[in-house]
């Protein structure tokens, strides 16, 4: 195995710079931070951390909401362009006890009424939102 070190690459106008080959993992160093990639429409699951309670979700995370014991309130961040956020029914559950989403202050939900809240009530229920921008807010892109 061989191990290449570098602590600066110089701008090259016109190069595409390749890590890695198809299949293989690029890594960044703990501290190290990225920029430019973008998000690819997908979160990282919070299997560790049902949710049963009210509790406000965090961009570019999927929450698991378990509706058996009562109602349940996920409040959306404030919207930024591209961020996504994610609800699932834990439990297949929704339709006794929704799960209500509610937008951050007078944001908007696929371009409805200014701090208008969205309500999961189907069994087994769920919702992919991504913020576009103040006009529409947030729009479901899978439910």
């Amino acid at each position: 195995m061989s191990k290449i070190e570098v602590n600066t690459v110089a701008p090259q106008c016109g190069t595409t710079l390749t890590l890695g080959e198809s299949g293989d993992t690029v890594q960044l160093g703990t501290g190290a931070s990225q920029s430019g990639f973008g998000r690819t429409g997908t979160v990282d699951w919070q299997t560790g951390s049902i949710k049963t309670t009210t509790f406000t979700a965090v961009n570019g995370q999927g929450f698991f909401v378990d509706t058996n014991g009562g109602a349940v309130q996920a409040n959306l961040p404030a919207g930024t362009a591209g961020a996504i956020v994610s609800f699932q029914d834990y439990r297949n559950t929704f339709d006794t006890n929704p799960l209500t989403v509610t937008p951050n202050g007078s944001e908007k939900i696929n371009g409805g009424s200014a701090g208008g809240s969205l309500i999961l009530d189907a069994e087994g229920e769920g919702l992919t939102l991504v913020y576009i921008d103040s006009t529409i807010g947030w729009r479901s892109i899978q439910d």
